[in-house]
């Protein structure tokens, strides 16, 4: 009976690492899913590509009469070549100030196209420095970026139901005249229509810069669209690369425009990766409440055959006073409530006492948690939803969306 009590307990306790382990394991068969999908898609255009150039060197070979040795050593420093930034086509000087600017953006960032690459000790050394302090620096203004975004268009979102509701005719007259007489407290604007606004926002700003990188850069249009979202989220693969080229018409101000366009959808997809992130979290909580309703049905299954009291439930609110017993539950389907609606027994002596012995001590902890403002209660939908707390973006967005706010 107590060690089937003790694992719903540590269920719910343990519901933050449950969340991690659940969360790790479906990404790990993400993962699993898109190597099958890309294999499949890639694999063949991979033989192809290797069959076509070993038949290019072959032919090469024989028509110049050298040796297939000779070939691949050039080839090889040629690849050197290439890491250091030349090519074949002239292309912009990697090295001078708007070169260098260029990869320092890329390493602040973490895009790292990885077309410019420092190739000297010093630089590298360098870099390793440069970029811990850039990187965390450039993380904090994504992140306060995502604060004031997220205001703003609470903000507005919040504006625009009121004119709604004002406009709707069913408030009272002296209110739907009075502007500022009708408002929402504690109205907080959906993580679905925020992730909407974000989204359009992203596209917008995709198939405009789409839109300039196809007749500058001769890119096809689909591609400049991969490109965009490669480089807005930060994967950089390095095998398309704006602002290249030696020269441009308008260079200045296409250049100036580029760098616009990777700033705005740097910011507009870190902020919409957020908070998908919150509908993926809410997900998560939504299968450990099932699972742990799941188990814990279970348990009093398992409890009511034995013929256990559920008036007060011993050995959970009666076991709070006992040293080495956990103190709290902040599972989503406690059922203390539910035993003692549902059995007709009488409570025992002993757990009347028991009870009375630590009725203080909750007493002052709830008076403690109410004062300090973070009241913890039995059931789980108080734990602000699964987003208490948080760090990073989540503690940005905690509270400030519908779905992570406390009072929902």
């Amino acid at each position: 009976m107590m060690p089937r009590q003790q694992g719903c307990r540590s269920l719910h306790l343990n519901e933050d690492n449950g969340r991690f382990g659940l969360l790790a394991l479906l990404i790990v068969l993400y993962l699993l899913c898109g190597a099958a999908v890309f294999s499949a898609i890639e694999r063949p255009s991979e033989l192809r590509a290797h069959g076509q150039w070993h038949g290019t060197l072959r032919n090469f070979s024989e028509t110049f009469n050298i040796s297939l040795q000779d070939l691949n050593s050039f080839l090889r420093e040629y690849e050197a070549a290439i890491a250091a930034g030349i090519r074949a086509d002239a292309l912009r000087p990697r090295w001078d100030f708007t070169g260098a600017f260029y990869f320092v953006g890329t390493v602040v960032s973490t895009i790292g196209f990885g077309m410019s690459t420092p190739v000297t000790i010093a630089g590298k050394v360098f870099l390793i420095f440069y970029g811990l302090l850039g990187c965390a620096a450039t993380i904090l203004f994504f992140n306060l970026f995502l604060e004031r975004i997220i205001t703003l268009l609470a903000v507005v979102m919040k504006a625009v139901r009121e004119r709604r509701i004002r406009n709707s005719g069913i408030l009272p007259p002296g209110i739907r005249h009075d502007f500022s007489a009708y408002s929402l407290p504690g109205w907080k604007p959906s993580v679905y229509h925020v992730m909407l606004i974000l989204g359009l926002s992203a596209i917008t700003i995709s198939c405009c810069a789409s839109a300039m990188y196809t007749p500058v850069e001769g890119w096809a249009y689909l591609d400049s669209l991969y490109f965009c979202f490669v480089t807005f989220s930060t994967i950089g693969f390095g095998d398309f690369v704006s602002s290249q080229s030696a020269a441009y018409e308008y260079q200045s101000l296409y250049r100036g425009a580029n760098f616009l366009f990777m700033l705005m959808g740097v910011c507009c997809i870190y902020s919409l990766f957020n908070v998908i992130s919150i509908v993926i979290k809410q997900v998560l909580n939504w299968m450990l409440e099932k699972m742990s309703c799941l188990f814990c049905q279970r348990c009093n299954k398992a409890n009511n055959l034995l013929g256990r009291r559920n008036a007060i439930r011993p050995g959970s609110k009666s076991r709070k006073g006992r040293p080495g017993q956990p103190t709290d539950s902040d599972g989503p389907c406690d059922s203390d409530t539910e035993g003692r609606r549902l059995s007709g027994e009488m409570i025992s002596m002993k757990d009347l006492a028991a009870s009375n012995k630590v009725s203080l001590a909750l007493m002052q902890k709830q008076l403690s948690e109410s004062a300090n403002g973070y009241p913890r209660t039995v059931c789980g939908s108080s734990r602000h939803n699964g987003f208490s707390g948080g760090v990073g973006a989540l503690g940005i967005m905690n509270n400030r969306l519908a779905e992570t706010s406390n009072s929902r």
